[in-house]
């Protein structure tokens, strides 16, 4: 009897019997071609593998690259400044200090000119650069906290300058780095945590600037698409799928949805700078208009989303309710919208993340404007943050490269928080069927 090895089950060449059919498993040919198909299966899940891994470095690559810069846009540093109000003199009195008009107030009596003179009389000739251009702001935020310092001499920490600030990280010149030895010497100088970037707006000083302002605009425009491209593209969806007649109407209809769908959203842009500033005279840069603008754009996405979703409940769901006697509004709104609710909703949500990272959309009608405080109003100027962080990129002071990361990474955040939420919408409706 033959000793040679066996594939598969089969003796190998000069064992097998000459009466076997060509397409028998068995076969040496046959056992060829089933090599090659387990070699090629391999190979696909080698490029898969390899595709994914590459795919999962280039992502890392990019958080790393964010993180790695974005985290010192959460840092600033500041120098402990000591001012002799008494000596300066400000021309200002308590009582202007108690009404809005603080702020114009202390900017008349020459704060910020006081301030640059107090730097170099506390740090040497030239010590007005180791301090921000908006250091007087920490100083005038400290007037009006207690106006009684203007008696006495004070230590208040403000901002450092970009140079000082570079160097206290190691990134600086020789000479700003012999300025924070010093300064650290006799610690009047700090790191830490820059909580005013949570609380500011834009402005021309690194160091001063906030995401508060960006980002408010960016849910107050967000909140007035949400409140109009939802209700009327789930409804729409409802009455094409459930009421609507099949006719070469309401087929025009859902081929020009579908084209909407996939129109650049610039387009839409120039739509609301034409209709809505143009004819309607809406505020310029207001989060009204942006709002509108973004509903137009992401209501083709719903009503797709919002169709599939009503497509996929199964026809027994409604005959059952229909035999029972319900309505076809309790149909619809009692048994369909429940269970497609949660595709809805992810529909929805992802439709919405489209819209918090559009630019293009939003430059068309003014939002790219230099605005200094958060809008009070939906129909104050206002900017959102792709728009800001493009703003800042443009920016040729290093600290923007720093503070645009920091940006970018509060961006993806919102954006994370925002398809967790899907998840969570469409578990917690999918458990509660």
């Amino acid at each position: 009897m033959s000793s040679a090895p066996l594939i598969a089950g089969v003796p190998a060449r000069g064992a097998e019997p000459a009466d076997r059919a060509p397409t028998d498993w068995r076969t040496q040919p046959m056992q060829r071609r089933i090599r090659r198909r387990y070699a090629a299966e391999r190979r696909f899940r080698i490029a898969g593998l390899v595709a994914v891994v590459l795919s999962g470095a280039f992502l890392a690559f990019l958080l790393a690259t964010m993180l790695s810069s974005g985290l010192r846009g959460f840092q600033r540093t500041e120098v402990t400044l000591s001012i002799d109000f008494a000596e300066i003199s400000l021309p200002v009195r308590p009582a202007q200090l108690a009404g809005p008009g603080a702020d114009l107030a202390l900017a008349g009596a020459g704060l910020q000119n006081a301030v640059s003179g107090a730097a170099d009389t506390a740090f040497g000739e030239g010590g007005a650069d180791y301090i921000a251009p908006s250091a007087w702001l920490a100083v005038r935020d400290a007037i009006k906290a207690d106006p009684s310092i203007l008696r006495t001499r004070v230590a208040i920490p403000v901002p450092a300058s970009t140079g000082i600030d570079l160097a206290a990280r190691g990134e600086g010149k020789p000479a700003d780095e012999a300025v924070v030895a010093r300064l650290e010497g006799t610690r009047l100088i700090s790191t830490g945590f820059a909580a005013d970037f949570f609380t500011g707006a834009d402005a021309t000083d690194p160091g001063a600037v906030g995401i508060w302002g960006a980002l408010k605009g960016s849910l107050m425009t967000l909140a007035v698409t949400l409140a109009l491209a939802f209700p009327v593209g789930v409804l729409s969806a409802v009455y094409l799928e459930e009421y609507a007649p099949r006719n070469r109407w309401t087929d025009g209809i859902e081929v020009s949805i579908n084209n909407l769908a996939a129109v650049p959203s610039i387009i839409f842009g120039l739509l609301g700078l034409a209709v809505f500033l143009g004819t309607f005279g809406l505020p310029r840069s207001a989060p009204i208009v942006g709002g509108m603008t973004l509903a137009l754009m992401i209501m083709p996405v719903i009503v797709i989303a919002s169709r599939n979703a009503i497509r996929a409940v199964p026809p027994s769901i409604r005959d059952a309710a229909l035999g029972i006697g319900a309505s076809r509004i309790q149909v619809v709104f009692h048994h369909v919208l429940p269970i497609a609710l949660p595709g809805i909703l992810t529909g929805t949500i992802i439709g919405m993340a489209r819209a918090l990272g559009e630019t293009a959309p939003l430059l068309m009608i003014g939002m790219r404007a230099f605005i200094a405080a958060p809008p009070g109003g939906f129909t104050d100027p206002a900017t959102v943050l792709p728009v800001q962080i493009f703003l800042w990129s443009d920016e040729v002071g290093r600290g923007f490269v720093e503070k645009t990361s920091a940006a970018i990474l509060v961006l993806l955040a919102v954006l994370l928080a925002m398809n967790a939420l899907a998840i969570i919408l469409r578990n917690r409706y999918e458990t509660h069927r």
